[in-house]
C-alpha cells in the first residue's frame, strides 16, 4: 500500500494565476509559504520559510482566482506530483507541486466569507488519486 497526501497551511506568496485548458477547464497556480522557527544551539531564534507550488483544477480553481490574493491564509489538502518539462534551451526540468483536492480559505479579506471550503469532485483533467473527504453538510446529525 502507498499513500500520497499533502496538507499545507500558510499564506499565499502571490495572487493565483488562472488559465483555461483547450477544453475550457480552469486551472489555478499559486504558491503558499509555510514558516517554522526554533531556538538554535547558540540560543538564537532561527526561522525558515518553505515555498509550496499549488495547482488547483475546475470550479475550485475559479473560486481561488476570485477570492484569494497574495497574503491570504489558506489550508490545502492534496497530493504531491512531480512533472517533467523542457525549457527554452532544450534542457529537461522538473517541478514538484501539490495538486489540490480541497482548498479552505482562512481568515478574512477579498470579500469572501471568513472561511470558505472548496473541494474538487475528482472529474476532468486531474483525476483524484484518493477519495475526497466528506463535506460536513452531508453528516445527518
Amino acid at each position: 500500500m502507498s499513500v500520497n497526501i499533502a496538507i499545507v497551511s500558510g499564506n499565499l506568496g502571490r495572487d493565483p494565476e488562472v488559465r483555461f485548458t483547450q477544453s475550457g477547464r480552469a486551472v489555478a497556480n499559486f504558491s503558499v509559504a509555510t514558516n517554522e522557527s526554533w531556538i538554535g544551539q547558540d540560543g538564537n531564534r532561527q526561522e525558515r520559510t518553505e515555498w509550496h507550488n499549488i495547482v488547483v483544477w475546475g470550479k475550485q480553481a475559479e473560486s481561488c482566482g476570485q477570492y484569494l490574493a497574495k497574503g491570504r491564509q489558506v489550508l490545502v489538502h492534496g497530493r504531491i506530483q512531480t512533472r517533467k518539462w523542457t525549457d527554452q534551451n532544450g534542457q529537461d526540468r522538473y517541478t514538484t507541486e501539490i495538486v489540490a483536492q480541497r482548498v479552505q480559505f482562512l481568515g478574512g479579506g477579498g470579500g469572501a466569507r471568513a472561511s470558505q471550503d472548496v473541494q474538487d469532485q475528482g472529474f476532468g483533467d486531474a483525476p483524484s488519486s484518493f477519495p475526497s473527504p466528506p463535506i460536513d453538510d452531508d453528516i445527518p446529525f
